[in-house]
């Protein structure tokens, strides 16, 4: 069980009576001495950058560090779940900030983040009603390699008010923000230090922030915090004292020694499913029983409620004035600070808001095994290193863990389709890999869009781990849209934000391009994905090439693939013409396509024609999903020819006659395929194995 090494950025403010601020700066952090292991934290002192004078012009200089994000996380083994740290390392290392001597508030930058991603923004977390500033240790070293992290850490005696530490981190990011003036700074906050993020936020509009409020603290329960407040009033002031005294229970006892090793082998049994979790967290709080009393003192509780009051309703008379984008996570089972009617009143008021909901988690959900905020922030798009979120330059690869978990989704659909996967060589042998696909991009795979895009998953997911070609979709921009009232779920949308999804849009591509990109460009778009009833297999492409020339600039190649295998999973049974006919329906749809826009609004072709809608869908026992992609035609050294409208209407006539030429070829072989059903599929791995690879075809 690691222990978090830390160094300091800079002591900050301490606040006296009078509510006068001075620098502080601390020499050290003590570190005890386990039976195990002994630590040293060492924090060292950094001279913070004065914020400039009012008067004079700041030249802006373009960002260096401006390019496509490496994947920090490509050789990352850690970046599963189970090698993070629990909420035993959390008590294990908040036992040593208790008891580090007090004094004012300061910031400190745990080590396992420092090896931040080249360009990375500034992360300010603010903690919660702990005040340790450890809140996200399960999230360090992912945060870490994409964010400079430094943390607030409040000691428990301190008594600095919420105005004071308000302008405690207001200072920070000033300071931050005249070193770093191109990039955001990110406020973290959890429970009350949602409110001091929401209050910096609204005292400094003018400067680039981004807000990510975990469990805001919208309301007191009155229900629940009356009991407590009465219970404390009469509990005597040394309880820590008479607990150890009377009952022996003190830390590196006998008993509090057995509970630990207790919740150790719970940890490295990797003990799944939500009881051992449970018991293991059980044993660690029990182990940790005197950390916590000591953690909250009667008095500390006392004053954090009134300070919590004090907060909440600053923010309330301050939230119009925030000005900040802000993601907002509010956990389903927190009923004592989080109110739902306060959270859809922040959404609403609040002018760039997104709230993502976590229905399965409770009252401190960054300590919970269940949530990984990395991967929230990258679901959300939520993460930029310039004033706005660039899709191409700050998207961040999928860990192999997350990876693993997309195909692991999309088990039970691999399973049941059996894709069957061809490409076809330079010398025009068709093979069954993806042999004959480019390794070097800039490659344009253009193709048929089944409905409901259900070849993407088979397809995006198998090539890259297996030829680890990234593809990055050009998709409709509703799958980024954040809408109030919307009647789809966003979270329907995450697997293509993750694996790469930008907004088709002519910019978008020509970065892409730029980048030498895996581009997947489906022409036909929403009205081939969601096509009717008869249309099956049918292009709905533009008349007129809108990739060619742009390709040709950067010299890539145009691969062309059909698919087939829809008619054998399901029936279309309610399409959009059935549903015009149904005056509910009819209503949910016209919300809908307007919700998403047109993107070929003003075609008078059937392209035109794109209601966005959920079609009526009867399943089939499963047949098998046939992807077969063309022989690549290279644009290399042909920008001058391809200019002329002509020549690339040409180059476009023919990607879409070969489509169409895939899509017959795997029509036709199919047919001769004898493992196209499940059945004698299911029979063959039975008997060769459940892994093995089921034949088809000749070729």
């Amino acid at each position: 069980m690691g222990f978090t090494l830390l160094r300091s950025i800079f002591g900050l403010c301490a606040v006296s009576s009078s509510s006068r601020v001075t620098d502080f700066y601390s020499s050290n952090l003590r570190r005890r001495t386990s039976a195990s292991k002994q630590q040293l934290t060492a924090i060292k002192s950094v001279t913070s950058t004065h914020p400039p004078p009012s008067r004079g012009i700041r030249r802006r200089r373009k960002n260096k560090d401006d390019k496509v994000l490496d994947n920090p996380y490509s050789k990352m083994e850690m970046a599963r779940p189970d090698l993070r740290k629990s909420l035993s390392d959390f008590l294990e290392e908040a036992r040593d900030f208790v008891g580090d001597g007090g004094g004012p508030p300061r910031w400190f930058s745990p080590l396992e983040c420092r090896a931040h991603a080249q360009g990375s923004p500034l992360l300010l977390f603010l903690p919660g009603i702990d005040g340790t500033g450890l809140g996200l240790i399960r999230h360090h070293k992912k945060l870490g390699e994409i964010f400079d992290i430094w943390c607030l850490h409040i000691p428990v005696s301190d008594r600095t008010s919420f105005k004071d530490l308000v302008k405690l981190i207001e200072r920070t990011v000033k300071s931050e923000n005249y070193r770093l003036p191109n990039r955001p700074i990110y406020l973290v906050g959890e429970s009350i230090g949602a409110c001091l993020a929401l209050d910096v936020a609204a005292r400094n509009p003018n400067i680039d922030l981004s807000l990510i409020l975990v469990n805001p603290a919208t309301h007191v329960n009155n229900f629940m915090s009356k009991p407590l407040l009465g219970m404390l009033n009469v509990l005597p002031d040394g309880i820590p004292t008479l607990l150890e005294d009377v009952f022996g229970f003190k830390q590196g006892d006998p008993l509090t020694g057995m509970l630990d090793a207790l919740s150790n082998e719970f940890s490295v049994q990797r003990m799944g499913g939500v009881g051992g979790g449970m018991l293991r967290d059980l044993f660690a709080v029990s182990a940790n029983l005197p950390t916590l009393i000591r953690m909250f003192p009667k008095e500390t509780l006392l004053w954090k409620l009134e300070m919590l009051k004090c907060a909440i309703s600053s923010v309330n008379s301050h939230i119009y004035s925030v000005r900040a984008e802000t993601l907002i996570l509010p956990s389903g089972r927190d009923q004592w600070l989080l109110n739902e009617e306060d959270i859809v009143r922040y959404s609403r008021t609040l002018p760039k808001c997104i709230v993502r909901k976590l229905d399965d988690n409770g009252q401190f959900p960054l300590l919970e095994d269940s949530l990984d905020l990395a991967t929230i922030i990258k679901l959300t798009c939520f993460y930029r290193r310039g004033k706005s979120h660039d899709y191409i330059s700050d998207y961040i690869k999928p860990t192999p863990f997350e990876l693993q978990q997309q195909l692991d989704e999309h088990r039970l659909l691999m399973d049941a389709i059996s894709p069957v996967m061809l490409s076809t060589l330079e010398d025009g042998r068709i093979v069954r890999s993806f042999e004959g696909l480019p390794s070097e991009g800039p490659v344009v795979y253009v193709g048929y869009h089944m409905i409901l895009g259900f070849e993407l998953a088979p397809m995006v997911g198998l090539l890259l781990k297996e030829r680890n070609i990234h593809m990055r979709g050009l998709t409709h921009p509703m799958v980024f849209m954040y809408i109030q009232d919307s009647l789809v779920d966003p979270k329907m949308f995450d697997k293509y934000k993750l694996m790469g999804g930008v907004p088709v849009s002519n910019m978008n591509f020509y970065k892409l391009m730029r980048e030498k990109s895996h581009v997947l460009l489906y022409p036909g778009g929403v009205r081939e994905a969601l096509h009717r009833k008869g249309e099956e297999y049918k292009l709905f492409w533009p008349e007129q090439s809108e990739f060619v020339r742009v390709a040709s600039k950067f010299g890539a190649k145009i691969v062309p693939f059909g698919v087939v295998g829809e008619d054998d999973i399901f029936n279309i049974v309610l399409d959009s013409n059935d549903q015009r006919n149904i005056p509910i329906l009819k209503d949910l749809m016209e919300k809908a396509t307007k919700d998403a826009g047109n993107l070929r609004e003003g075609d008078e072709s059937e392209l035109g024609n794109q209601d966005c809608y959920i079609p009526g869908l009867v399943p089939k026992i499963p047949g098998r999903f046939y992807y077969y992609f063309g022989k690549p035609i290279d644009l290399a050294g042909k920008e001058k020819e391809l200019k002329d409208k002509e020549k690339a209407q040409e180059v476009y006539l023919q990607a879409k006659s070969e489509v169409e030429e895939c899509i017959a070829y795997l029509k036709m072989k199919r047919e001769s395929d004898p493992y196209r059903h499940l059945l004698p599929r299911m029979l063959y791995q039975a008997s060769h194995g459940w892994s093995s690879e089921i034949p088809t075809f000749d070729l």
